[in-house]
């Protein structure tokens, strides 16, 4: 009899566990973790799009160069790859080196279908590994630029001086392509200048990851922070918040329509909607 019950009592302690952990993306999701969206479709011919990611791969704090393992937020990039694709879209993948762009380590309950189908194909796997650098890329030639987050790129997009000529660049150029970004992707636009020599993004809606939601987290020793730098290049910055901000959700499309931003990991399908939306309604 007491084997028995303590069989019971042992099925029970693993059991109980074992369903939490199985849960735990389903508990995320409808908490507001990558929420659903209902996608449009769009089909087009002959567009190009190029995302760009981070190249800097470790957490480290000012004045140090070690730490844990950082980089590109996977679905800020293969959400809208595979939203761009599927709609007949070409991508490339650049990074602002060139080479691997590393990618921030996450359990299996924070990653999204499209990480999962990526990280499974090895010749996607091999752009991240071989990314093109932005010195080797003509921006002009694109319909659109897209700037993908992570932690990493609070220590590269937001200071390159390459990368924000080449934003200023394409702005002007003849395609006009839509210009977007998400989370700490949009550091990449804080350099980019008019044709007067001021700062580009001044006045224009947008957002990006919340100062909120990196406190929440414990990671400020990032050099820099999306609001913050976003209101010192004067954007008006735009957010959603949450219990917890990292369920919150929330896409800008400045009044232009040229620069559409989303402000964290959840808006990756509604962001790439948005880029393409405008890209149709200009055909």
């Amino acid at each position: 009899m007491f084997i028995s019950k303590l069989k019971k009592v042992l099925v029970v302690s693993i059991s109980i566990p074992l369903i939490f952990v199985l849960s735990l993306p389903t508990i995320l999701h409808t908490a507001g973790f990558h929420p659903d969206y209902q996608t449009e479709r769009f089909s087009f011919t002959d567009k190009k799009a190029l995302i760009i990611a981070t190249n800097h791969g470790v957490l480290s704090a000012p004045g140090e160069s070690i730490g844990k393992p950082t980089g590109l937020f996977l679905s800020e990039l293969s959400v809208p790859y595979f939203r761009f694709i599927e709609s007949g879209i070409s991508v490339d993948i650049a990074s602002i080196r060139g080479g691997i762009i590393p990618v921030e380590p996450t359990p299996y309950f924070l990653r999204t279908d499209e990480d999962n189908t990526f990280l499974k194909n090895s010749e996607l796997m091999s752009k991240l590994n071989n990314s093109s650098s932005i010195a080797d890329i003509d921006f002009e030639s694109y319909d659109i630029v897209f700037l993908s987050g992570g932690w990493g790129a609070a220590y590269d997009l937001g200071f390159s001086d390459l990368l924000g000529e080449k934003i200023s660049a394409a702005y002007y150029s003849n395609k006009k392509p839509i210009i977007g970004g998400i989370c700490h992707g949009v550091l990449g636009f804080i350099k980019a200048k008019n044709k007067e020599g001021d700062l580009l993004i001044v006045g224009r809606k947008m957002t990006g990851v919340t100062d909120k939601q990196i406190a929440e987290l414990g990671i400020n020793m990032t050099p820099q922070h999306p609001e913050k730098e976003l209101k010192k290049a004067g954007a008006i910055f735009k957010s959603q918040t949450r219990f917890r901000d990292i369920f919150a959700n929330l896409t800008v499309v400045d009044d232009e329509k040229r620069f559409v931003t989303g402000q964290n990991q959840n808006a990756g399908h509604e962001t790439s909607d948005k880029i393409m939306e405008i890209l149709s309604n200009r055909d």
